[in-house]
């Protein structure tokens, strides 16, 4: 390659690895698989071995790839926190031996935790500091957060300055069970544990990581006070002493050939482990020998980590099954032949959607290829041979679990039920409904949903008005008062104005505003199910696509049984107009941002109530802007209009 088509491509590498490292270390959110990650890093490498005037200080080979949180505060390392360098063969370790003085040290072989690095801090026997690595030498104040953790801990029985290094990980059983979480309540789950641990971590909210269930494993001694060691191994002995959950498993090994038996034998265990290990890691044992041999701007040379490689088997496609999700996406899994991965049988992958399907052309009966993801999810990688006859897999026009017919969004590659009482998802649905920002139920969150709907209490948003409150009060952690409780805020809710039956519903792309529209321009939801789509479209600020979702919504028959058996049980129906006052009267906000105690649904209605107006979007006729934590353009664009920008303090003078 020539110079000037190798500058090009540096420069192509550099802005693709910047922009993975953002969503990797930064964001959490990873689009790229490690081992694609490990292609692009490997090929820059090679090129600036090559070529080394290429070379600057900016690039992703000479630094770490985080950097620090302004959520949090920033904490500067005394002992900058190192990243190691990655090798992918055998060749590559016996190259790094060649380096190393093997009469000098023995080796010291560790499983590679697949989590967030973090440091911390004890003094006098007490944590004191909790933080991340971040860019190595500047990372985040998260001691509260790290505090929540069970296997760290809190006061040790060593008077001195101690600062030890630690991977925080996320157990494969609680990560399972943060996915089952996520996608009840419709978030966007988790990728893998690694990155549910590292965006547990930065919660602002302490009680969620105490909810995760994070762990930890401590590999190295940062500095110590008053006391030292001449082995790595040793050191690690001396933490165990003291309470901290070492690394399962670190042994001693003379020469490469015994380092590279240990590392096929933690590779064989992968699938038995409870967490997730992305490589194995080769130290220098001998401290002193370590300090000698230094390091690079990046990397020590006293060490490396072998990465394994994605472990990929062929095996034949039995069946395609559909399985409706909890938020009604209907989800194609691939049956094939089993087969070893990572240690585990395999016989099931996941195949996202339609669009994957075409694009690989799979269907029963072919010889395909599949791998591990993250350690975790098996998946399809390709086919490669398709069977005699075979065609491509066509995704189902009704939804298996309920019959009701299916849609997919123009521009989005899920499929999804239209019916809010498909059997599926219903739990899902029993959540939204009773929402603060829908029917505003108290007493009935998600785990008394799920206790309701196991005991076979519920089993439909209308069961809710019909329930039987002396069930309920035998149910565990209930009790009478409780159930006495739950039937008042039910009582309650059955008062609520069209708008927030409207939004309780789930109607496609239907939220409080455009609730809010529907129970404005209609007095009942009767008049809602009989208008046309032609006629919903006419409302202001309702559009296109508002109106086919509502029309479709409502001329389902599943849909107009439920309303008739929500009206059977009290539940308004009616559009409730009021107003207390006009002291908003010719006033536009609009709202951005968390609010301290409001929800933007609640303070919407307090507008709306004085007789002004909400609108979603700023303009030079906005009269003021509502702003809360992590407000974003909409702030920005305020603030270069010129529109008053105020906070939830002073709106609610403003109501008085």
């Amino acid at each position: 390659m020539e110079l000037k088509e190798a500058k090009k491509r540096v420069k192509e590498l550099v802005k693709q690895i910047e922009y993975h490292n953002n969503l990797y270390y930064n964001q959490d959110s990873p689009e790229i698989e490690d081992f694609e990650y490990d292609a692009l890093t490997r090929e820059l490498k090679a090129l600036e071995k090559e070529f080394p005037q290429l070379i600057t200080s900016d690039s992703p080979t000479q630094n770490v790839g985080g950097s620090a949180n302004s959520l949090f505060s920033p904490v500067h390392h005394a002992v900058k926190m190192e990243s190691l360098q990655d090798v992918f063969s055998f060749e590559e370790l016996y190259d790094f031996d060649s380096k190393i003085d093997n009469s000098r040290t023995v080796f010291s072989v560790e499983p590679k935790i697949d989590g967030l690095s973090v440091s911390l801090e004890y003094s006098g026997g007490s944590l004191i500091r909790g933080s991340t690595r971040g860019d190595g030498v500047t990372g985040e104040d998260v001691t509260q957060n790290i505090l929540q953790i069970k296997s760290i801990p809190k006061t040790i029985d060593f008077a001195g300055e101690l600062e030890v290094r630690g991977e925080v990980y996320m157990p494969k059983s609680s990560f399972v069970n943060l996915i089952e979480r996520q996608e009840l309540l419709g978030e966007k789950p988790a990728k893998n544990p690694r990155n549910a641990a590292a965006g547990t971590l930065r919660q602002k909210n302490p009680a969620v990581v105490c909810e995760r269930e994070l762990a930890i494993f401590i590999f190295n001694i940062q500095r110590i006070e008053g006391k030292s060691f001449n082995s790595h191994i040793k050191s690690l002995d001396y933490l165990a002493s003291l309470g901290f959950s070492v690394l399962p498993s670190y042994k001693s090994c003379d020469t490469i050939n015994q380092v590279i038996d240990e590392i096929n034998r933690i590779g064989d265990s992968r699938g038995e482990l409870e967490f997730d290990i992305d490589g194995a890691v080769v130290k220098v044992d001998n401290l002193a020998y370590r300090t000698e041999l230094g390091s690079t701007a990046k990397f020590p040379k006293w060490a490396v980590a072998f990465k394994y490689p994605p472990e990929e088997k062929e095996t034949v496609l039995r069946r395609i099954e559909v399985n409706v999700g909890r938020t009604g996406a209907l989800t194609p899994t691939a049956v094939f032949d089993p087969v070893e991965l990572a240690g585990t049988t395999v016989s099931r992958a996941v195949l996202h959607n339609e669009d994957f399907i075409n694009e690989k052309e799979i269907g029963i009966g072919d010889t395909i290829v599949v791998r591990k993801a993250g350690e975790i999810i098996p998946e399809v990688v390709t086919v490669k041979k398709h069977a005699e006859g075979s065609e491509i897999f066509k995704m189902p026009t009704v939804c298996p679990s309920c019959n009701a017919p299916v849609f997919r969004e123009e521009g989005e590659a899920v499929i999804h039920c239209t019916n809010a009482e498909c059997p599926a998802q219903i739990l899902r649905h029993l959540i939204h409904f009773t929402s603060r920002d829908a029917m505003d139920i108290e007493g009935l969150g998600p785990a008394v949903l799920e206790q309701l709907l196991n005991a076979g209490l519920i089993s439909s948003i209308v069961d809710i008005y019909r329930l039987d409150f002396d069930a309920v009060a035998s149910l565990e952690r209930m009790g009478e008062k409780s159930a006495e409780n739950l039937r008042a805020a039910i009582e309650k809710s059955k008062q609520n104005d069209l708008s927030r039956l409207i939004t309780a519903l789930g109607i496609r792309h239907i939220g409080s505003g455009a609730a809010k529209l529907l129970a404005d321009r209609y007095s009942s939801i009767e008049e809602i199910m009989s208008a046309d789509r032609q006629e919903l479209e006419s409302i202001p600020g309702f559009g296109s696509i508002l109106a086919e979702s509502t029309a479709e919504f409502f001329s389902l028959s599943q849909t107009k049984e439920m309303i008739d058996e929500l009206k059977s049980y009290g539940v308004n129906t009616n559009s409730i107009k009021t107003t207390v006052g006009d002291r908003f009267s010719g006033l536009t906000f609009v709202l951005t941002g968390t609010l301290p105690s409001l929800t933007r649904n609640e303070a919407s209605e307090i507008i709306e109530s004085l007789g002004g107006k909400v609108s979603s979007s700023v303009s030079k006729k906005t009269s003021y802007v509502l702003a809360g934590e992590e407000a974003g353009s909409k702030l920005d664009k305020a603030n270069a209009l010129g529109v008053p920008v105020i906070d939830e303090a002073e709106f609610m003078n403003m109501t008085k």
